[in-house]
């Protein structure tokens, strides 16, 4: 049975921001999960990602970006994005015992966790992508992933079919060019929040369906 959800104040360039820790009885790992641009911590998508998470037997830590922690819609510049990332992984570190500490968020939130792993400001056991922001809606020519081949740990893609962020084929390529570390599971009709046109789920329920994935694949990797 996990422990109580501890608050946490994590300190950054921007001053404190917020973080929400959880571990389970005797973890296997601990996951640092980011939010993506436009909900913060609390969103409940990364509440049931993360929830599941623990329920799944990880240890989870979660945490707001100082843009979001101030109120404000938009996100910050890529270097204080950064130092938060740093300050979260830190923490999670911290309070582990000897399991692997991985990274993970959604769309915004893993890709700054990949270039802070691509540049060893964290030196995560692996990624888990929640929806991968390769590339701007509508423009495919514009994609992001140069970072992604200096990363040489593990990487999870769960990505929706229909990610306007992201398209399928394109991702597939990166995920081939890869290789062995990479590993793409794709969700039928998901969109950015991998909601499905004409089918109503609550968020909370749809964060949480992508847990058992980012833990099996995590126990592959122990």
């Amino acid at each position: 049975m996990a422990d109580p959800e501890e608050s946490l104040r994590l300190d950054t360039v921007k001053g404190p921001v917020s973080a929400k820790y959880a571990r389970p009885k005797s973890p296997f790992a601990t996951i640092v999960v980011a939010h993506g641009a436009g909900a913060g911590m609390d969103h409940p998508f990364l509440v049931g990602f993360t929830s599941a998470c623990v329920d799944e037997g990880l240890a989870t830590l979660r945490f707001n970006f100082p843009y979001l922690e101030s109120g404000r819609r938009s996100p910050d510049n890529e270097a204080v994005l950064r130092d938060a990332w740093r300050a979260a992984f830190e923490e999670a570190s911290a309070r582990r015992k000897k399991e692997p500490v991985w990274a993970s968020g959604k769309s915004l939130g893993g890709r700054i966790a990949s270039m802070c792993a691509a540049d060893a400001e964290i030196r995560p056991a692996g990624i888990v992508f929640l929806g991968y922001p390769l590339h701007p809606p509508g423009k495919p020519e514009r994609i992001r992933d140069e970072h992604l081949y200096r990363i040489h740990v593990p990487m999870l893609f769960l990505q929706g079919t229909s990610d306007p962020f992201a398209s399928l084929d394109l991702l597939g390529r990166v995920v081939k060019k890869l290789g062995d570390r990479a590993t793409l599971v794709a969700f039928e009709g998901g969109g950015h929040s991998f909601e499905v046109r004409g089918r109503k789920r609550d968020p909370q329920e749809v964060g949480a369906s992508l847990a058992p994935h980012a833990a099996d694949l995590i126990r592959e990797h122990l």
